[in-house]
């Protein structure tokens, strides 16, 4: 395999994991979190940090907003014309 191939051969592999819906979850999570890190750390008047501010919206948030997204993900399977879907509620 030369090095000339290597980024074409991938560059489908790469597409289809952004495209995934797994990596589309990890993506709206990650928002998530960096929300809830930029919430905390304005009310304590300090940056939290990435780690604390995951840790704290995992033990609070994390099974709500699930429940949330899946509840939203079966309106929209179910053609449901509730409206344009939403972002998941924050729980802060």
């Amino acid at each position: 395999m030369t090095s000339s191939s290597y980024p074409s051969e991938h560059s489908g592999s790469r597409d289809f994991v952004k495209n995934s819906s797994l990596y589309q979850e990890f993506l709206a999570e990650r928002e998530e979190i960096l929300k809830h890190k930029w919430l905390e750390s304005e009310r304590l008047g300090y940056d939290i940090g990435f780690e604390r501010a995951l840790l704290d919206w995992i033990r609070k948030h994390r099974e709500n907003w699930r429940a949330h997204r899946r509840a939203q993900g079966l309106q929209q399977a179910g053609g449901s014309s509730a409206g344009p879907a939403s972002a998941a509620p924050t729980n802060r």
